[in-house]
Formats: structure tokens, C-alpha cells, sequence
């Protein structure tokens, strides 16, 4: 295996933290759009959040959106420009708090756009503040004794609630804790732009990632962390797939 750097990929470093997936999370996205020969009509939006330098690393046209907006972003320029190809990048916070309502709206229109949700379970940009997908008992800096189900409820789980949607085509939940999820990660992202590509419809993509300066962790044990705790609350998995066909 070619184990160049990406040309959708800049030669440049990341601010990101040691043992952190959004690196690795960036890697699949552009090895899926240099393989598909896609990255001169590839238009990204951006976050509020860890990811909010994405024009810094990605070398496609980003866009950077209000907090919580990229798919309503996206969906404005596919539809002004659908030959164009539309991703979203976006933690949890940005997706499935602030953007709760762009999300859901976007996924129920069945935009023809792909989404990108890196769940790490935490607010990690802004200090460790719970997030809507922190789990039960889970600690953070406004949850010092663990989230509880009384007083903050349970954690959102994203692709299930949105497989309830018609105008959903395709949802995967993935991991980057292992090599393993790695590559399986790389072929559910490749196949939701194959989604777009085919005009199919809306798909999501949702990885279960590392944080390890917010979860007080080293980055071995934020691996672990995902392993043996968030695999168990967010399992993986294909929660629908309208597209028809396998992951090559």
C-alpha cells in the first residue's frame, strides 16, 4: 500500500492533541476524495468546535459556518451548485446540540449531501464541558459527578434517531480505536460520498473518536476508553442504507 500523503491533505501540522482522531478522521475523508478523483468540485464546511481550521489542512474549498450550521450551508450550495460535492465535518456539540435542528431538517429533506459526525462525547475545544452525547456517569467539567439521567438525561444517539427519517439514505456508525475500525471507517466514508456522487441522497457517517486531554486520559487508554466504554453505549454499525450494494 501507497502510503503518500493525500493531495486533499496540506503539508501542513495540526493543532490537534496527542492521541486525538480527528488527524486520523481527516486522512480517510481525503484518501476517499483523492481515490474517487473528486477534490476540484469538493466544497467542505467547517465548524465552530476542534475542527474549526479545517481550511487550514484540507486542500479543497472550505467553507466556514456559524456553530451548529454546516448543513445548512451544504445544502444551499448543492442546491445552487449540484454538480458540486458537499461535506460537512462536525463534533457533537456543533451537530447534535446547537445544530440539532439543521441536522434533523437536512437528513429529513434527504439533502443530497454527506455528512461527517466525529463523536468524542465531550466539548473538547472549549474545556470538557459535557456534551449531548456524554454518556451516563460519564465526568466532565459540569458533570464532576458523572452525568446523571435525572438531572442532564441520557446521551443523544444521532443515527438512530435519525434512521426514523425517509429521507435518510445511508447511516454507519464507525470507530478510529483500532486499525481494524480504521479501515472500516474508510469504506463507510468512501461509500457515503458514493451516495452523493450517485445523487442517492443524504448520508452520515458517525466515528467514534478519541479526546484524551479532556477525558484526563493517555492516549493508549483513550483508546481503550472508546473500546471498552462507547462501543457499548454507541455499538457499530449500519443503522440503514437505502443505496443498495457492499462496502468494496
Amino acid at each position: 500500500m501507497d502510503f503518500h500523503r493525500p493531495e486533499t491533505l496540506k503539508d501542513a501540522p495540526t493543532h490537534y492533541c496527542p492521541g486525538c482522531g480527528h488527524g486520523i478522521v481527516h486522512r480517510l475523508v481525503a484518501e476517499v476524495i483523492d481515490e474517487l478523483g473528486i477534490r476540484q468540485r469538493t466544497i467542505g464546511t467547517a465548524p465552530v468546535g476542534c475542527a474549526v481550521l479545517l481550511y487550514d489542512y484540507f486542500n479543497c474549498d472550505i467553507i466556514e459556518c456559524a456553530h451548529g450550521r454546516p448543513p445548512a450551508v451544504a445544502t444551499g450550495i448543492k442546491r445552487m451548485l449540484p454538480d458540486r460535492i458537499l461535506f460537512t465535518y462536525q463534533g457533537d456539540g456543533d451537530l447534535a446540540a446547537i445544530g440539532t435542528a439543521e441536522t434533523i431538517h437536512a437528513a429529513n429533506r434527504g439533502e443530497n449531501i454527506t455528512v461527517i459526525f466525529v463523536n468524542n462525547a465531550i466539548y473538547g475545544m472549549t474545556g470538557g464541558q459535557m456534551a449531548p452525547t456524554t454518556m451516563i456517569g460519564q465526568w466532565s467539567t459540569t458533570t464532576p459527578d458523572g452525568r446523571g439521567q435525572y438531572a442532564e438525561g441520557g446521551p443523544i444517539k444521532v443515527c438512530e434517531m435519525l434512521s426514523a427519517l425517509d429521507g435518510v439514505c445511508y447511516l454507519e456508525r464507525v470507530s478510529v480505536s483500532s486499525p481494524k475500525d480504521v479501515m472500516n471507517a474508510r469504506k463507510a466514508i468512501k461509500k457515503a460520498f458514493e451516495n452523493q456522487i450517485a445523487e442517492k441522497g443524504f448520508s452520515l457517517v458517525e466515528v467514534l473518536s478519541m479526546c484524551p486531554t479532556d477525558w484526563k486520559l493517555p492516549p493508549e487508554k483513550a483508546m481503550d476508553f472508546v473500546n471498552e466504554k462507547m462501543k457499548k453505549v454507541f455499538p457499530l454499525g449500519v443503522y440503514k442504507d437505502r443505496s443498495g450494494g457492499r462496502h468494496e
